[in-house]
């Protein structure tokens, strides 16, 4: 059975959680039993089963880029202010 990253189960809900850890076992027997006909099923189903952590994941991820985007034009627009300020503090010639 393949595993989705520490990310992924940690956004998952605790139901989904329960779920997924009772399909990896199922489907960790059958694959000890060497019934990979059965095994696959099981497989496709946690790939359905995490799909709405990953969406989860993504959307942390945009937030993340949206909040680092905004710090950045915060610091710019403070550059521009301060260079403003300069300005108006030299002497004119």
């Amino acid at each position: 059975m393949r595993h989705c990253s520490v990310q992924v189960r940690g956004l998952l809900t605790r139901e989904e959680l329960d779920r997924y850890n009772a399909l990896i076992e199922v489907g960790s027997y059958l694959e000890d039993q060497t019934r990979y006909d059965l095994a696959y099923p099981i497989q496709k189903e946690i790939d359905l089963l995490i799909l709405p952590a990953i969406e989860r994941l993504k959307d942390k991820g945009r937030a993340r880029d949206r909040a680092t985007a905004e710090y950045l034009e915060s610091l710019r627009d403070g550059d521009e202010e301060e260079d403003a300020e300069e300005d108006d503090k030299e002497p004119s010639v």
